[in-house]
């Protein structure tokens, strides 16, 4: 499938389309610790169903990092055979090595990915320069469309002088902000063109974020973890488009006891460890509680253990979740 955009006009067609939910979904693992791909595939089929603007898949939640090359690039084709045509697809790149972002980015391009995330090389490089000079040459090598994420986990925040000279990269069109909270967000937003993407990653924050000239939630899964609950982000979300800003902040205050569980189970526990790890086996029963596809853990880590399971599908359903 050929891309959508230009180099010269990336930015302005990512400004258009890059809207609502773009989500990062775990994958499902089967009992023999492989890629379920059958319920990769019925979840895809039920994110489409439920309203998801965009998949941004192969991250921290995916697991990507924890796959073979191999394994990573057959995920990326089930996820290509699934969603190709009917959800926009972006992938999440991690690796260090912009020789393999680049084999990896013009692989999934051919399967029909129209971007990527992209975290800033988390081994070595840390200078400013150092860092420009790998986005510039990778961007030089791709036409894929690039998604930066600007996060403590990356090794290095990405600075604010820094932010300005990436963005002026033709296919550098957004950032995924989870680094210093609203006011970075909001000192991006006012600092960068007009047409440059600011994604807050956290849907609690998302009626704010219209108000304020954000348009996107990137790079997380509260959406689909909200369940039986998740009617009142698209209620909210109306109000909000008729500039009903009140009722639609009662109508998201609803959502604050899940918040806080989810806040609870994922946040929290990121922000102390700087990694996704821990919270993995936690998502993936909560998939499982909503009539998703969770299952296992890709080995070494591990499941979590059944009477953490039992606690959260109990306390999901005293919050209606399921």
């Amino acid at each position: 499938m050929p891309l959508e955009f230009t180099r010269s006009g990336a930015k302005d067609w990512a400004k258009a389309k890059i809207k609502g939910f773009y989500m990062c979904p775990i994958t499902p693992v089967g009992a023999d610790r492989k890629v379920d791909e059958k319920g990769l595939r019925e979840n895809i089929d039920a994110f489409i169903d439920m309203g998801i603007e965009g998949l941004v898949v192969g991250g921290f939640f995916a697991e990507g990092w924890n796959m073979t090359p191999s394994q990573w690039l057959h995920f990326h084709q089930v996820v290509a055979d699934a969603g190709r045509g009917r959800i926009p697809l972006w992938t999440i790149i991690l690796d260090p090595c912009v020789h393999t972002c680049i084999e990896k980015m013009n692989a999934v391009e051919e399967m029909g990915f129209e971007g990527a995330e992209v975290i800033n090389p988390v081994v070595q490089l840390r200078t400013d320069d150092e860092i420009f000079d790998w986005f510039q040459y990778l961007t030089d090598h791709t036409n894929l469309a690039i998604c930066l994420y600007r996060t403590g986990v990356g090794g290095r925040v990405l600075g604010f002088d820094l932010m300005r000279r990436l963005a002026g990269l033709d296919t550098v069109v957004a950032v995924k902000q989870g680094a210093g909270g609203r006011v970075d967000t909001l000192r991006i937003r006012r600092e960068l063109p007009d047409n440059f993407v600011v994604c807050d990653p956290s849907e609690a924050v998302f009626l704010d974020e219209l108000r304020s000239g954000g348009q996107c939630v990137w790079g997380e899964l509260s959406y689909i973890l909200y369940g039986k609950k998740r009617h009142l982000v698209t209620e909210y979300r109306a109000l909000a488009a008729q500039g009903k800003w009140e009722e639609a902040r009662a109508k998201s205050m609803e959502l604050n006891g899940v918040r806080l569980l989810l806040e609870e189970t994922l946040l929290w526990k990121i922000m102390e460890t700087n990694t996704y790890a821990g919270t993995v086996s936690s998502v993936k029963t909560w998939f499982d509680a909503i009539g998703l596809n969770g299952g296992y853990m890709i080995p070494p880590l591990r499941d979590l253990p059944p009477a953490q399971a039992e606690t959260l599908r109990g306390r999901l359903k005293d919050l209606g979740v399921v």
